[in-house]
């Protein structure tokens, strides 16, 4: 095919006109830049031009396809499918690489226009949502995947574009909505770190940024869960990154083109560190598994993958026509293939899940009643709703303890919700009650339950008796450091089934003197799934 890559110059073009090159397509790199685009062609022997995208694109009806990998997408002002369009009206076929959120939904307005032309419109024919969406595909493998999670994880010493630098920091810090136990919860970009595995036993960091599976995957798979992270390899920018969003939480400033370029100067001076070994992780949970879809690029081989779906379509006899999101657009076997040539490793992995409090009681969890055995079900995330009354302690160390703890305020009725999220280590409980929420991670270990809050974490000698499960506190320590056995906190915490509901009723009260410091009492019940797959709309500065 004669194929037009605009942006063909940039990090990801490139990668992908030396793909198309090496498979026999007839390969032009364009963009603003002729000297560029004819450096890079002389290189990898191809064709150059100069090409604008706001001017001209008469020159798009010499091609059979028209790549946009240029970028950056949600900066494409009043007219965003200005290319597309052009493509259509020439009898073109259209592709971009596009993981902006909503540019790469509103391609399906031309959906029509596409079809009675008869050529093929996809927008996200790059990591997400294309490749995320074939490997969530071939690991359900026909179940519903309650919980879906993916994480793309470069190595350090990956060129950066400013198109994709401007992407990530024109998200940090700004919410966005989460599909998260059935119902959209706001985050904020670059939030929530979590850990990931990779092949060959690499450990990566992610943080939470907002991409088009998040609104795409909630209704196409049927999930309750969707999450995406990225990272950085290396801790000074991850969390340099992180103030930088907590700033912009605070004052929601834009990201101008001349910040994105001083951090880009920052960073490339820290391109010697590092490696040049990136990945990507997808999970779902289904069929009581979890099923993980690991890759591992080695050798600086990262920034081919965005251009492997792309590579992997172009190789098919024809393409289908219509414009639409690319979700789904290549199998996970096409892609797989498409990395030929490259230093890749891939690897399916399954896990059984085991629900945390199943783990630690064992035979005695089955004693419990259905209602309390439920909740404590969770192998993805639950939601959990009803209502409670809250007691405070008196006097200045219980309030001092609840300030640090971030318990809630005194209260009958307060409205109570607890959204349990399941992973490899543990729970981890998010409580709200009326405006105040505090969380604790509860991990199952050899020797019973933990249960961390902040640097303070305690053991629980969780037994069940007369039908109930109680959650004595047994030992404590902050951070290494033993908790004298006088100075533990009293915990007397319990479930229950009263009147066929489920109920709890927790009171902790002060090391030696005994004095209440909070109890909490009252009864929850599953939360109803959300009204709407379509998120709210959140503000943008």
């Amino acid at each position: 095919m004669k194929v037009l890559i605009l942006g063909g110059y940039g990090v990801f073009g490139e990668r992908l006109a030396r793909l198309l090159v090496r498979d026999g397509h007839e390969v032009t790199v364009a963009g603003r830049s002729l000297e560029k685009a004819e450096s890079l062609a002389s290189d990898i022997g191809c064709l150059a031009a100069r090409v604008d995208r706001s001017g001209p694109l008469d020159c798009i009806a010499d091609f059979d396809v028209v790549v946009d990998a240029a970028g950056p997408f949600h900066a494409y002002g009043q007219d965003p499918y200005r290319v597309a369009r052009s493509a259509i009206l020439q009898g073109t076929h259209y592709l971009d690489l596009c993981d902006d959120t909503d540019f790469c939904l509103g391609i399906s307005e031309l959906d029509e226009h596409a079809r009675l032309a008869g050529v093929c419109v996809l927008s996200g024919l790059s990591s997400v949502p294309a490749l995320s969406s074939a490997a969530v595909a071939a690991l359900a493998a026909g179940d519903r995947p309650e919980m879906i999670e993916t994480a793309i994880l470069p190595g350090n010493r990956s060129p950066r574009g400013l198109s994709v630098m401007q992407s990530i920091l024109s998200q940090a810090g700004r919410p966005f909505s989460v599909w998260r136990g059935g119902d959209w919860i706001q985050s904020h970009g670059w939030s929530d770190p979590k850990s990931y595995r990779l092949p060959k036993g690499v450990v990566r960091q992610g943080w939470q940024i907002a991409v088009p599976d998040h609104r795409l995957f909630p209704a196409h798979f049927n999930a309750d869960t969707v999450l995406f992270r990225a990272g950085l390899e290396l801790a000074v920018m991850r969390y340099g990154l992180a103030a930088f969003a907590l700033l912009r939480r605070v004052f929601p400033f834009a990201v101008s083109l001349p910040l994105v370029k001083v951090f880009k100067r920052a960073a490339d001076l820290l391109e010697p560190f590092g490696t040049g070994s990136g990945g990507m992780s997808v999970m779902v949970v289904a069929g009581g598994e979890r099923r993980y879809w690991r890759l591992l690029a080695e050798e600086g081989d990262g920034p081919f993958i965005p251009a492997i779906s792309a590579r992997a379509l172009l190789r098919r006899k024809s393409l289908p026509s219509g414009a639409a999101p690319a979700l789904g657009a290549v199998s996970l076997q096409e892609a797989e293939a498409a990395m030929d040539g490259l230093k890749t490793t891939t690897e399916i992995v399954r896990e059984p899940v085991v629900p945390a409090f199943r783990k630690v009681l064992r035979e005695a969890f089955d004693r419990l009643p259905p209602e309390i055995r439920e909740t404590h079900e969770t192998i993805g995330v639950s939601r959990w709703a009803g209502k409670a009354d809250v007691e405070r302690g008196k006097g200045i160390f219980p309030r001092l303890i609840a300030f640090v703890m971030r318990f809630p305020a005194q209260g009958a009725g307060v409205d109570v919700e607890v959204t349990k999220s399941a992973d490899e280590t543990g729970e981890t409980w998010e409580r709200r009650f009326g405006a105040n929420r505090f969380h604790s991670h509860l991990s199952p270990t050899d020797r019973g339950m933990t249960e961390r809050f902040g640097l303070m974490t305690f053991r629980l000698g969780l037994h069940v008796n007369d039908g109930s499960l109680h959650f004595p506190v047994t030992s404590g320590r902050i951070g290494v450091l033993p908790i004298p056995a006088f100075l533990l906190p009293r915990s007397e915490a319990r479930e229950y089934v009263e009147e066929g509901r489920f109920h709890f009723d927790v009171a902790l009260k002060a090391p030696v003197s005994g004095h209440l410091i909070i109890r909490y009492r009252g009864h929850l019940s599953r939360a109803p799934a959300g009204i709407s797959l379509r998120p709210p709309i959140a503000k943008s500065p």
